[in-house]
């Protein structure tokens, strides 16, 4: 295991239903990653939906029922523990999981694979710069 990052707590994750971040993955892309709550523990999932690539939390928080996070674009809803989906578009795909680890109420990022960049979405940071270098506004 790498470094440990410490992300939020899970009582956090609990109040506000979802929680949001941005790493950098394997292959040097920015992804956006969600903490949700699971069962009194959290659980860690790529910020898109499997059917569309559609964002689940906009940066107001995902949509959360019993349990689930529903996708804001078709309705597909995934369980929050084990991130399968059995409805909709998204029927018979599972979320993409991102390594965490509880600590008491501390929730670590622990997945070798990506690197913690900041809270919130991509275009929440300031490490990239503009996106474009244009001079046109519309």
């Amino acid at each position: 295991m790498g470094v440990r990052m410490r992300l939020t707590t899970v009582e956090t994750v609990h109040d506000e239903r979802s929680w949001l971040f941005t790493v950098r993955d394997q292959y040097g892309e920015k992804e956006e990653v969600i903490l949700v709550p699971c069962e009194g523990g959290v659980e860690a999932w790529i910020n898109r939906c499997t059917h569309e690539s559609q964002r689940l939390d906009t940066g107001t928080g995902a949509a959360m029922r019993d349990g689930s996070i529903i996708c804001p674009k078709h309705g597909s809803i995934f369980d929050s523990c084990s991130g399968y989906c059995d409805n909709g578009n998204a029927a018979e795909t599972t979320l993409s999981s991102v390594e965490i680890t509880v600590d008491g109420d501390d929730v670590y990022l622990t997945d070798d694979a990506v690197t913690y960049l900041h809270d919130g979405g991509i275009d929440d940071g300031d490490d990239d710069g503009p996106a474009s270098t244009s001079h046109l506004s519309f």
